[in-house]
């Protein structure tokens, strides 16, 4: 199984990114797919989730800034964040899980990361 993230970068306060995640190695309709974040000595966040059937819920702090969305097709999953924030700034990170929603520790795959950097 891999979960490949990219699309961080560096971006002014008020800016957009886009973060993709392509997933390979596993039956991705059957899998919750879940976006999380660690800032620089903070533990890992949860950000947002998309179930199958594209249910989703994000995190209170991101709410109305950021959307997930799935292509089952291409078996990817994607973030696009929005009016970022530096409080934004973090390693974003992808992962797959068949019942996890909101806790890591449930997830089953992890993405190596992508960097997000928001300056004010």
């Amino acid at each position: 199984v891999q979960l490949q993230a990219s699309g961080g970068g560096l971006v002014q306060a008020g800016g957009s990114l886009r973060l993709s995640c392509a997933a390979s190695g596993l039956s991705f309709t059957y899998y919750n797919m879940g976006w999380f974040r660690q800032a620089l000595g903070k533990e890992r966040e949860f950000v947002a989730y998309i179930r199958p059937g594209r249910t989703t819920d994000y995190a209170d702090s991101v709410k109305g800034r950021f959307t997930i969305s799935r292509d089952n097709a291409k078996n990817t999953a994607d973030l696009q964040m929005n009016s970022l924030k530096p409080e934004d700034t973090a390693v974003y990170y992808c992962a797959a899980s068949r019942s996890g929603l909101v806790n890591p520790r449930n997830y089953d795959y992890w993405g190596q990361g992508t960097q997000v950097t928001v300056s004010s």
